[in-house]
Order: C-alpha cells, then structure tokens, then sequence
C-alpha cells in the first residue's frame, strides 16, 4: 500500500502530434475524382453512339485515381507539417496492480 517500497517508475520521451487519417484522404479524393468525372460528362454532349454511361466510365477510370493521387499527396503534406509541430514530453511508465487482480484472490 505504501508508495515508499516500489522503485522509481521508469521517464520516457515520447512524441505527441496530430496525424491526419491516410485512408480517409484518400476515401475523399476517388470521392472528389467520381464527381468531376460526373461534372465533366454532363457538361459536355455526349456521342450518342458511345453513350452517357460509357463516357461516364471511360472518364472515371482516369479522374479517380487522379483523386486518390491527390488526397494522398495532401496528406502527406499535412503528415509533413504535423511532424514539425510535434512536441516532445517525458511520461512516467507506472504498474498498479489491484488487489482483486492477484491469481487466487477470491
């Protein structure tokens, strides 16, 4: 129960930063790629011998990964800025052990 017999708990450094979610960017921009190849079909007219669906298709082949490619360089570039905001701090690394947590305690 005394704090007084347990050895001194043991001081870590540790990076603290806020880290932007990769898959989420990268979500977002087949998302944003789908919609401006959706923009660029309709605003366009369409060949009636291919059709709307085709050329819809054709556009979405090339403008989502286009997406992708973008959100997965802008979160690098935040991945990037967050590692120069990170800051350092030291934690202590403690053991509590409940009572009720000893094998055989009933």
């Amino acid at each position: 129960m005394s704090d007084m017999n347990q050895p001194p708990a043991d001081a870590q450094q540790v990076s603290i930063r806020r880290a932007p979610k990769v898959p989420v960017f990268l979500l977002l921009g087949a998302l944003l790629g789908l919609l401006v190849a959706l923009v660029a079909t309709a605003a366009f007219p369409v060949d009636p011998l291919v059709g709307f669906g085709a050329t819809f298709g054709y556009l979405c082949v090339y403008f989502i990964p286009a997406g992708i490619v973008l959100g997965a360089l802008v979160a690098l570039i935040l991945d990037a800025r967050s590692r120069r905001r990170a800051r350092t701090i030291t934690v202590d690394h403690e053991s509590v052990r409940d009572e009720g947590d000893t094998p055989g305690a009933s």
